[in-house]
């Protein structure tokens, strides 16, 4: 890409999405986007394999995106979901090798393309979990742990210093994959994966 292209792209990324925290505070999850620190440090725990997917949610302007894609995740089998419309159509023009879906990221089940149902390795999530209400909540979880496969994971991003997802309501394991200092504000990437059943 070239210097200008480059320059003329975070300018617009960083213009979408103050405008897009201001319309939506709750829903956005931070006034800045996800640092180039952060968005490697996400790409490099996540999984894949040969017949399966990963799942990106609430990818905003596409910085976890753009790091997943350079870290060689197969551009077919990235979905990234976004529910906001203008970031969406955003991703769609500077990402448009990546599978970018407008949907709510609850609904997995209804979004994913049939084939790839319950074949997710990794879900990644940016989605600021801390602030939802309970049920909401649940409603996200549930839905994202329906579709991992045996054995597969979830990422969550968050500037919380504490795990945002009651992990044990879940049956979950936790734990913290890394943290950058490098990302205002500083952000932690907490892992999350099924506990074997009795």
């Amino acid at each position: 890409m070239k210097r200008g292209t480059a320059q003329a792209e975070a300018r617009q990324e960083e213009i979408l999405f103050i405008k897009r925290w201001l319309a939506h505070p709750l829903k956005v999850g931070a006034l800045l986007p996800s640092s180039p620190f952060l968005a490697r440090l996400v790409a490099r725990h996540t999984r894949i394999g040969d017949d399966d997917v990963v799942v990106e949610l609430g990818a905003g302007t596409g910085a976890v995106t753009k790091a997943l894609l350079d870290a060689g995740i197969p551009k077919e089998r990235l979905f990234v979901i976004e529910i906001d419309a203008d970031m969406c159509t955003y991703l769609r023009k500077w990402y448009p090798q990546a599978q970018v879906i407008h949907g709510d990221a609850g609904a997995l089940a209804d979004i994913l393309p049939s084939r790839w149902r319950g074949k997710v390795a990794t879900v990644i999530s940016g989605i600021p979990m801390i602030t939802l209400p309970d049920d909401l909540q649940a409603r996200l979880i549930r839905s994202w742990l329906g579709e991992l496969k045996p054995g597969g994971r979830m990422l969550q991003y968050t500037y919380s210093l504490v795990s945002p997802i009651p992990q044990k309501k879940f049956g979950l394991s936790v734990k913290r994959a890394g943290m950058t200092f490098l990302n205002v504000p500083p952000a932690s990437v907490f892992q999350y994966e099924k506990l074997p059943t009795a």
